[in-house]
């Protein structure tokens, strides 16, 4: 993205956001492209994004979970617990591996509910950074599955529609069950 806004604040300094918790219809929501027009918002956004997902704490965050339906997402694996903040802007999967492998995973938008799920390998991604350019990532291994759950909430598609729908229904239960003790706590 450019423009002539200033700099954002550091994500250690900025205001964090509420993610959202499924069932949210948000949630369920496909975003739209982030345009020209959007430049100020997402400057004033991917910090606020980080540091909500820094805090959480997790490795991932799309635009979705904190309530707006823009095609943004962050990811940091924090190697070596560095920071090394990666923003996607109008990210697209252009190509996935045949090969697929099953890890488990987990969602900021579901705390504590984890399931097995197989995906591709490795993908390719291409999107565009906050200076506008378009750049293209392949990732394997837990960056290419942290891109492709990501990309996933920008379609409104949550790690749970990936499992059977046995596994999700008990996931959703104990989730709506968690959701109400904590808010009778």
């Amino acid at each position: 993205m450019t423009d002539a806004a200033p700099a954002p604040p550091p994500a250690a300094e900025a205001e964090r956001l509420r993610i959202l918790i499924a069932p949210d219809p948000l949630l369920r929501r496909k975003t739209r492209l982030v345009g020209p027009g959007d430049a100020a918002t997402v400057r004033d956004l991917v910090p606020r994004m980080l540091a909500t997902m820094y805090r959480a704490p997790g490795i991932g965050l799309a635009a979705p979970q904190v309530g707006m339906a823009l095609r943004l997402a962050v990811i940091d694996l924090q190697p070596e617990e560095r920071r090394e903040p990666l923003v996607l802007v109008n990210p697209e999967i252009v190509a996935a591996s045949a090969e697929t492998e099953t890890r488990e995973e987990g969602c900021l938008s579901l705390p504590d509910q984890y399931a097995d799920v197989t995906r591709p390998r490795a993908v390719t991604v291409r999107f565009e950074g906050l200076d506008g350019m378009r750049r293209e990532i392949a990732a394997e291994g837990l960056l290419a599955r942290c891109l492709q759950h990501e990309i996933d909430h920008l379609e409104g598609v949550l790690f749970i529609d990936r499992i059977s729908s046995l596994r999700r229904g008990i996931i959703l239960r104990r989730l709506a069950k968690a959701q109400r003790e904590k808010a009778q706590a």
